[in-house]
């Protein structure tokens, strides 16, 4: 994979997830029990800057921002798309990936999204869930995309084009 970074971006990125049982559910236990441990591992890779955190938590998993409120949200931030990859599918986060029919309901449409943001940004979940609706229905572009199909980061690419096709 090639380098696609940038002094001047940061790569946001949103997942979701549809839980098969509530959290608190006995067959939760194993996810639940690993969810620290994975953050820490994102929160001490170079290639990390930030992640969304539920007020007074250390993890998103209280959070409820979609009306199935089975469904889990993580929003994130990397220095580059090589970092995000290697903390997806070369951690122990792969773990994670390779269980997740275990905790979750198989999603027919992409639950990934990524895009470029200036290094000063800090996404919002709106702007994530935006992002998500918009790979969703228009498929891989600058403006949100996925691990199979990414885009560049650019300073040559006015922010008017950036923004979604309607």
């Amino acid at each position: 994979m090639h380098s696609i970074s940038s002094a001047h971006f940061h790569l946001a990125q949103v997942n979701t997830a549809t839980l098969r049982l509530p959290l608190a559910h006995p067959e939760m236990a194993e996810f639940i029990a690993q969810i620290n441990h994975i953050n820490a591992i994102a929160d001490a890779d170079p290639g990390f800057v930030w992640r969304l955190r539920a007020e007074g938590s250390d993890d998103a998993t209280q959070l409820r921002v979609f009306e199935d409120e089975r469904i889990l949200i993580t929003l994130t931030v990397w220095r580059s798309l090589e970092a995000l990859s290697d903390y997806v599918y070369r951690s122990a986060h792969a773990g994670i990936m390779r269980d997740r029919r275990r905790w979750f309901e198989k999603s027919d449409s992409p639950n990934l999204a990524m895009w470029w943001i200036p290094v000063d940004h800090t996404p919002t979940v709106d702007e994530a869930k935006e992002r998500l609706y918009h790979l969703q229905q228009h498929g891989s572009t600058p403006y949100a995309f996925s691990f199979k199909h990414p885009f560049p980061p650019t300073e040559l690419v006015p922010v008017e084009l950036m923004s979604p096709v309607i």
